[in-house]
């Protein structure tokens, strides 16, 4: 609120689970897709996000389609978080 004056905006991303290349390694371990299953059954979409939709958000935020958008989190879980 600060800067609010200077007309710097500050938000936040706040990723869930992301389809990351470290979910890509080959030969991945039995125990480790159990736990990604696991973590997805969580997920109410029942699958982890992608970067391309963290970057859509990170997109908007610097957008001037956010231009009245401050002091806000934005969290790009699949809808984990509301549970």
């Amino acid at each position: 609120m600060e800067l609010a004056d200077a007309g710097v905006r500050v938000n936040a991303i706040a990723p869930g689970a992301i389809r990351t290349n470290i979910w890509n390694v080959p030969g991945l371990s039995k125990e480790a897709k159990k736990h990604e299953d696991g973590i997805a059954a969580t997920i109410p979409f029942k699958r982890f996000g992608t970067p391309e939709e963290v970057a859509n958000v990170a997109l908007f935020l610097v957008s001037d389609d956010s231009s009245y958008v401050t002091g806000s989190i934005y969290a790009v879980d699949g809808g984990q978080g509301a549970l």
